[in-house]
């Protein structure tokens, strides 16, 4: 009999790709998911540490692992052994703990795990030649789009994020297995690929010819694949001119983009080493929004850094009333140790920096309401996801702006991308009329 599993998988993006390299390479070894609600030979958790609560939510993932399946191997994979592995060492029941720096040897470590109760370390370091681990998939069970990792790495350093840490150097794909993976997607019958990266715009800064971002897009183009990329989340300064004017004027490049804020107040961002201004910033976001009316523009931003009093929160809140901005991503502020943060004063209390998230998911709510509002009569290009959740008499899909629409059920349209005007508001969903 094949050998089962279960991948349980934290976080970003990222992370999910990572976890799908590992399921489908363990499929390729003859191994098999097993079924909701049984035991697996081997449990994976793909741990994330971004923040205290992510942190603790891999650690319960791992112990519910242990405890739910006497007899299993446990893996415990990722960031969290990147940075902190001694805490998962420390936990009886772990029988793999393994590093992002040998993300692409996890399925061979797993088949070759030794009898228990031995432990299996892999826990080598990043260096600054690290090369980018080239992660082949070729299909995505279960999702209509597919994901590409074609960056790692983070070098900023903002002094609230433990990310650099657990990712290691700036590294990334190169662009002639970019354009081989699109192309296998498209023959796979994807009709979209988001584009992911641990910091997406510095894709191309280790490669040689001067590569960036703008020109693997340039390249990608005229390759003219049936498909459209999506851009994961991209730094306000590394959101060229030519990326806004690009993505404006090709129809395959969505009009979506993801821009961390984190604080709407000058003295905060300099405290948090994120080099940009609340100036700067707002003249990108209106830049977005004039080029592209009907784009979408997401936002992170964090409440209750430490010194951020009353009024460089309502600063933000200013600073956000004012923008075109379609969502927020709020992210109450989590101490994470080993980050200059972790020895700041004047931390926030933690009802305060509740309050000040709520008020910040309230306006969230309120732009996102407005961003749909505007779309209404519009027509988009919808990308068939599959029956709704709530109501199997209707499917889901996402615009090219990731617009969420809800629309009569036909099967048929499942994974195709077809033309939608966007009739009328439906909780927080647009109720879509079907033209093609």
């Amino acid at each position: 009999m094949s050998k089962t599993f279960k991948i349980i998988t934290l976080g970003c993006k990222v992370n999910q790709y990572e976890s799908a390299f590992i399921e489908e390479s363990l499929n390729r070894a003859g191994w098999q998911r097993a079924a909701d609600g049984t035991s697996a030979d081997v449990l994976v958790v793909n741990t994330c540490i971004v923040t205290h609560k992510a942190a603790h939510q891999s650690r319960q993932a791992i112990r519910k692992a242990i405890r739910e399946n006497p007899g299993s191997r446990v893996a415990a994979i990722g960031c969290y052994p990147q940075v902190f592995p001694e805490e998962l060492e420390a936990i009886d029941g772990v029988d793999l703990v393994a590093n992002n720096r040998v993300k692409s040897e996890i399925p061979r470590l797993l088949t070759t795990l030794p009898p228990a109760p031995e432990k299996t370390l892999n826990l080598p370091s990043f260096e600054p030649e690290t090369p980018f681990d080239t992660l082949d998939i070729q299909n995505f069970p279960g999702r209509t789009r597919a994901y590409l990792k074609i960056q790692d790495g983070c070098q900023s350093f903002c002094t609230y994020c433990i990310v650099p840490y657990a990712r290691g150097p700036y590294r990334s794909l190169a662009p002639e297995k970019v354009i081989r993976a699109l192309d296998g997607f498209a023959k796979q019958g994807y009709r979209e690929v988001v584009l992911t990266g641990i910091h997406l715009g510095k894709y191309g800064v280790d490669l040689s010819h001067n590569m960036d971002l703008k020109q693997l897009l340039q390249m990608t183009e005229k390759e003219g694949l049936p498909l459209r990329l999506r851009l994961s989340s991209l730094e306000l300064r590394e959101l060229e001119p030519e990326i806004i004017e690009m993505t404006a004027s090709k129809p395959w490049l969505c009009p979506h983009f993801h821009i961390p804020l984190q604080s709407g107040d000058n003295g905060i961002l300099k405290k948090m080493n994120r080099g940009y201004t609340t100036t700067e910033f707002a003249e990108k976001i209106k830049a977005v929004h004039a080029a592209i009316p009907q784009g979408a523009i997401g936002v992170d931003v964090m409440a209750g850094f430490p010194g951020e009093d009353n009024a460089a929160h309502e600063n933000c809140l200013s600073l956000l009333r004012d923008l075109p901005v379609s969502y927020l991503h709020v992210f109450p502020f989590s101490l994470r140790k080993g980050t200059p943060a972790w020895n700041f004063k004047n931390k926030v209390d933690n009802n305060t920096i509740k309050q000040r998230a709520s008020e910040l998911r309230d306006l969230g709510r309120k732009k996102r309401m407005r961003f749909h509002n505007s779309c209404l009569g519009h027509i988009f290009d919808v990308l068939v996801e599959g029956p709704y959740a709530e109501d199997k008499a209707l499917m889901t899909g996402a615009g090219e702006n990731y617009l969420p629409f809800v629309f009569p059920r036909d099967d048929h349209l499942q994974g195709h991308i077809v033309k939608m005007r966007a009739a009328r508001t439906a909780g927080d969903k647009v109720m879509g009329t079907v033209l093609i």
